[in-house]
């Protein structure tokens, strides 16, 4: 851990907003401001098991005395939301200063915020901020469980809860979000759109803004996770530093990130599945085989950047900026 760029927090409140989800309050050791942050970004967490983890900032950008996030206890996590559900208030932990790939665009006319369960957490910072602008926005809460949905409390006592509207899978079949309406609507037709939730939840929503006209500068999204890649049919490669000329074989079963830490080259990552963009790297020949979630389909296509935690190549070789 490079400790130059992590501060030190403690873990003030711990909250269940959910049976499943809990809210994390944390503050500077000494009570001191915390850096400001803007609506859409995250912190990396360092956790005691030694994972790093990404979570949205949830509360209001204009409050630096706090950090607030949220986890759901996944039962498919890799370690990441166990070891965040099982801190207790007045616990130590680094952090990373706050980083923002999601961030609001400016000078829009509306805006339409799409959060699918805990993709809620980026979009309601989303909400504070454009509602203390007095900016032009509606906001779409899908949930399974009207009984279990986070934050309701909070939105619905907030100062744009009549901008909110609740979908809920239990509800009436009338409550339910018809994404195809919602975005070939009049209002949409300069909108910008902001979506984060399960990654089905936001490739059902994206299909539906492409097919409704709505054009790639126009959707903004942020996944929690990579997706499920099949993996058995990859092959070795080559990656070549273009500094020194070194060449470095990449087995089939090996993440380029392993391969070039066996060689010494030291590659920083965090989330080891393409989401945070933490460890891009230049690339300068070849042509790479993209499987991050960071990049949007333009990037990818101009092929001068990859993810080596999660990415492969399409040549046989690969010439990297380091």
């Amino acid at each position: 851990m490079n400790t130059a760029n992590t501060l030190r927090v403690r873990l003030a409140r711990k909250h269940a907003e959910t049976p499943d989800i809990a809210l994390f309050e944390l503050r500077s050791l000494d009570g001191a401001s915390l850096p400001a942050f803007k609506a859409g970004a995250h912190i990396d967490v360092h956790l005691p098991c030694g994972l790093v983890r990404q979570y949205s900032l949830c509360n209001p950008p204009g409050e630096t005395q706090r950090y607030e996030i949220a986890v759901l206890r996944d039962a498919q996590s890799r370690g990441g939301s166990t070891g965040m559900h099982a801190l207790e208030e007045g616990e130590e932990l680094s952090i990373s200063a706050p980083r923002n790939h999601f961030p609001l665009a400016e000078g829009v006319p509306h805006h339409v915020l799409l959060a699918g369960g805990i993709g809620i957490t980026p979009i309601l910072a989303m909400a504070h901020t454009l509602a203390e602008q007095g900016a032009s926005f509606e906001l779409h809460y899908c949930t399974r469980l009207r009984a279990a949905t986070a934050f309701a409390e909070r939105i619905a006592a907030s100062a744009f809860a009549q901008r909110v509207a609740w979908h809920h899978d239990d509800g009436e079949p009338s409550q339910k979000l018809d994404a195809a309406a919602l975005l070939q609507s009049p209002r949409a037709r300069d909108a910008h759109l902001y979506v984060c939730g399960p990654g089905g939840f936001m490739d059902w929503v994206l299909t539906a803004g492409r097919s409704a006209g709505w054009s790639e500068d126009r959707l903004h999204r942020e996944y929690f996770a990579g997706a499920v890649i099949d993996t058995g049919g990859d092959g070795a490669f080559e990656v070549q530093i273009a500094s020194t000329g070194e060449v470095v074989p990449v087995p089939a079963d090996e993440p380029v990130t392993m391969a070039l830490a066996r060689h010494g080259i030291e590659v920083g990552t965090s989330c080891e599945q393409g989401v945070c963009g933490t460890c891009v790297v230049r690339v300068l020949e070849g042509t790479p085989e993209h499987r991050d979630m960071y990049f949007t389909d333009d990037e990818r296509a101009k092929n001068d950047q990859f993810t080596p935690c999660c990415s492969r190549s399409c040549s046989a070789r690969l010439v990297l900026d380091l």
